[in-house]
């Protein structure tokens, strides 16, 4: 392997600060922010299901999940609606388990039912959180192109918007797991 070494061409950072010029750190700075912002944009339907704002309520009965492979799964399940009408057959959420009996809403389209309630509302805010956490650090990043010497603020802030994204999407994943 040592022969190789001579081929390869490391990559450092010097010391006058070259990087990306105005407009490339603009581009980068509004690609960061759509990578943090869409996962709550796209979150939305669901938090609005889980809610209750849009769907119908009623109860999901998991019938059957085949297997996919590679960790995947495809569940189907009866919804019965609470206002009494006809049973009908829907996706559930690929976490579930055959047999499960759990309170759900039906999407307005009728092709599958969440679950609702709190269990239902921290499963959709898993993956807004992992966006929101992925935004703790762009003001510190912001400042240091800006040239501020004082960013400890920006540090401290963006370790807790970090921490607190991650711990909302662990505990989102661990009630749509359980």
């Amino acid at each position: 392997m040592t022969e190789y070494v001579p081929d390869l061409s490391f990559v450092t950072p010097d010391r006058r600060g070259r990087g990306p010029g105005p407009v490339g750190r603009v581009v980068l700075v509004l690609l960061w922010l759509a990578i943090g912002v869409l996962p709550s944009v796209l979150a939305v339907p669901d938090l609005r299901l889980a809610t209750g704002r849009t769907g119908t309520p009623g109860t999901l009965r998991v019938v059957s999940c085949a297997d996919l492979g590679q960790g995947r799964y495809d569940c189907r399940g009866r919804f019965t609606p609470d206002s009494g009408g006809p049973v009908v057959e829907v996706a559930a959420s690929p976490d579930s388990d055959a047999g499960d009996v759990t309170r759900a809403r039906l999407t307005p389209e009728g092709d599958r039912a969440v679950p609702a309630g709190t269990k239902g509302v921290l499963a959709a805010l898993t993956l807004p959180a992992v966006g929101f956490g992925g935004l703790g650090f762009l003001p510190y990043v912001i400042m240091y192109w800006a040239g501020a010497r004082r960013r400890r603020a920006a540090v401290t802030g963006g370790v807790l918007v970090t921490a607190a994204g991650a711990a909302l999407a662990v505990i989102g994943m661990v009630a749509a797991y359980s």
